[in-house]
């Protein structure tokens, strides 16, 4: 049997990091067996609509690399992908549970308070609808349609019954019917809900392995009991854990960023996202932690998908994030980082050998103007303490000395580039008996400005030039 996933995203805005995550496991388990990785717009709750969000989705799959086979842009076999466009379809199913008594018409209306709690109400739902339309006599209902009356169609449960399903995450479930209400699958405006529509659509799209949040344990009865009253073959159910913010609820916008052009925006990498929330609910099993999207089609395992929630650590995105730019190539890397360089920096330095230099510095790009900006611009208040450093045992007065020392030895270069510079810092040391620390530390502060750069002294100089390197140092002097 080919296996069958789906992305069904609702087009209300932004691409959350956890529905982005969905997506991940949803095509890295038809990529990893061979089979259909769908998009299905799910439409429905047309007060939600935002505009745009339909764009804002393709986009994301697109940056992201997760290519979908078959949706409302590419076509296929089982469309349309929009739901929509598949009204008529709900209708007809709508019309066959109420035909087969799994279904009633609903003529309450919305404001409508349901019955107050009495002898009979212990016998009902614990939450929800009561079922008063359910108890309408074929008479009743027709007379009611005769008036013209709007009515919703809702599901028929018997709540005397319990059902269970296995979850392939959560295991056995079992849930008694009396929790259940008599959910609403046809609205008046005959659009379906998402309760209805996802079944319907799962089944005639084939879906083998349904993938979505934990959220929808609760829920998943009723579709067990529509996938039943249909007589179809039900998929196999897949619970993602919640992914929790650092205050241990649920990932919202109130504790910081959740939606993935946040994140795009900061500088972090589409790869690392993805390799982020792959780890976030699933373990490869070993201690690997930098996967590419191709590392992870290939060991990602439904098996590994563990119920307790994940915690989204920034700290950790960074990282892994600096291991991707690191292992870009580099001209990949500078064609990436030129889009982060201020004007000043494309225009006055050689930004290719920059690149080189800091790339393996660099933890998000966003991080590259302020990183930089040190070239283009020295901070001549820098505080003269910054000289002063206990591991290189340098101090004011040695520092000044050094720098006194280097202005000669560094304009008498004949040619300036990196091998000359480092070769002319190095020969300095050495006929001072001194290591190269004591004496690279107060170049790099006279030329950077700052106790931490990203890259060293010698490569600053090298991109600064000769002119500006010996104005810094004789600043720093005057500042000593």
């Amino acid at each position: 049997m080919e296996v069958r996933t789906r992305f069904a995203p609702s087009p209300t805005g932004y691409m959350h990091i956890g529905n982005l995550r969905t997506a991940l496991y949803a095509y890295l388990h038809a990529r990893k067996n061979g089979g259909k990785f769908i998009l299905r717009i799910e439409d429905t709750d047309q007060a939600r609509l935002v505009e745009d969000s339909v764009k804002v989705i393709y986009e994301s799959l697109r940056v992201t690399g997760l290519e979908h086979d078959e949706g409302p842009d590419k076509g296929g076999p089982v469309g349309p992908y929009v739901q929509s466009q598949r009204l008529p379809l709900y209708k007809q199913y709508a019309e066959q549970l109420l035909k087969e008594g799994h279904a009633y018409r609903c003529f309450c209306d919305k404001q409508e308070k349901t019955e107050e709690p009495g002898e009979e109400a212990h016998d009902g739902p614990i939450l929800g609808y009561d079922g008063r339309c359910s108890r309408l006599s074929e008479a009743e209902v027709q007379a009611n349609l005769a008036k013209g009356m709007p009515y919703v169609i809702r599901q028929k449960i018997d709540h005397e019954g319990k059902t269970s399903f296995k979850d392939f995450v959560y295991g056995d479930i079992e849930v008694d019917h009396k929790q259940l209400d008599d959910q609403i699958l046809l609205k008046r405006d005959g659009y379906p809900t998402y309760n209805f529509a996802n079944v319907v659509d799962d089944h005639l799209m084939g879906i083998t392995h349904v993938m979505r949040g934990c959220e929808y344990i609760s829920s998943t009865p009723k579709y067990i009991l529509l996938y039943k009253a249909f007589g179809w073959e039900i998929p196999e159910h897949i619970h993602l854990p919640h992914i929790l913010g650092e205050s241990g609820k649920k990932l919202s916008k109130r504790e910081g960023s959740v939606a993935l052009s946040d994140f795009l925006n900061k500088g972090y990498l589409p790869e690392a996202i993805l390799n982020y929330i792959a780890l976030l609910g699933w373990n490869p099993g070993t201690e690997q932690e930098f996967f590419t999207k191709a590392d992870l089609i290939e060991k990602f395992d439904i098996a590994r998908i563990g119920k307790a929630p994940a915690m989204f650590d920034m700290v950790k995105l960074t990282w892994l994030n600096a291991q991707h730019v690191k292992a870009m190539k580099p001209e990949e890397a500078h064609e990436l980082f030129l889009k982060f360089y201020p004007e000043r920096i494309v225009k006055g330095f050689d930004a290719k050998k920059l690149t080189g230099f800091i790339q393996g510095k660099v933890e998000k790009l966003s991080d590259i103007p302020q990183m930089t900006a040190f070239l283009a611009e020295l901070d001549e208040k820098y505080a003269a303490e910054l000289f002063v450093h206990a591991k290189n045992k340098t101090t004011l007065e040695s520092s000044k000395a050094a720098l006194k020392d280097l202005e000669g030895v560094l304009n008498a270069l004949p040619a300036w580039d990196y091998a000359g510079i480092l070769a002319a810092v190095k020969t300095y040391a050495e006929a001072k008996g001194a290591k190269l620390g004591p004496v690279m530390w107060p170049l790099r502060i006279a030329i950077s400005g700052q106790a931490v750069t990203p890259t060293g002294a010698v490569e600053i100089a090298e991109l600064l030039g000769k002119p500006e390197t010996l104005r810094r140092i004789s600043v720093a002097i005057g500042k000593l």
